[in-house]
């Protein structure tokens, strides 16, 4: 089963300094149909503009992910870190008991665009923790390499970021080709295009737009031209 979440059909709010759109309902966002996805539970699109950004503000119990597109965005948070990703990296927070961050657009004149995804942990009330993971730009070229993970050997062996769940991401930048990835009947997977155009069987998905997957065994993604694309296996 394939269903598309399209890119046109999400929430969405606008701030001024913030513009974001929402694949599962969120905030003031509400649709019973889009409560997330298995534990996937957030995948907001942001553009927050030079200088502006999110205060000081709590999270719990929550494994968060910063995929950064364009720009940069820097943090700080109460356990005493701070810094600054762009493209080419990632953020992970296990909010766990409990932290508090402020995440600010500090560049004079570029734009932070971003993903920002929630992941329901598997396990509660973890000591809460951030980590900054430099993508391993050959390992999502032109395939779907592993960024992050929920089996802490395979992310200290592979060096990527570790969450508190059993469930992978996986990121490819593509070029016409056509790409293969099994998949487990017994599990779900999602499928995000943050960039470009990709067809899945009978779908043809563009910027923004999704596919939410059950019981395949296979996703074979066509790449006409170029993308963007983020994949989630998820329990």
């Amino acid at each position: 089963m394939m269903q598309p979440r399209r890119s046109s059909e999400r929430g969405h709010a606008q701030h001024g300094w913030l513009t974001s759109y929402h694949s599962f309902s969120f905030a003031s966002y509400y649709d019973p149909r889009f409560m997330g996805f298995g534990p996937l539970r957030v995948i907001n699109e942001d553009w927050v503009q030079p200088q502006t950004g999110f205060g000081t503000h709590g999270h719990r119990d929550m494994e968060i992910i910063t995929y950064m597109l364009d720009g940069e965005l820097s943090h700080r948070d109460s356990l005493g870190g701070g810094s600054a990703i762009r493209p080419n990296q990632i953020q992970r927070m296990s909010a766990g008991t409990g932290i508090r961050h402020s995440e600010m657009n500090q560049h004079p004149k570029e734009v932070a665009h971003f993903l920002q995804i929630w992941i329901e942990p598997a396990q509660y009330n973890v000591e809460p923790g951030y980590k900054d993971h430099d993508l391993d730009v050959a390992s999502i070229t032109g395939q779907l390499g592993l960024i992050v993970t929920g089996d802490r050997a395979e992310a200290e062996a592979r060096q990527i970021a570790f969450i508190h769940q059993d469930a992978k991401m996986y990121a490819g930048r593509l070029r016409e080709q056509t790409i293969k990835h099994p998949l487990s009947t017994q599990r779900k997977a999602y499928l995000h295009v943050a960039r470009g155009e990709v067809r899945v069987g009978q779908h043809l998905l563009g910027t923004g737009d999704a596919l939410m997957i059950e019981k395949e065994a296979e996703l074979a993604l066509e790449v006409p031209n170029r993308a963007e694309v983020i994949l989630f296996d998820l329990n």
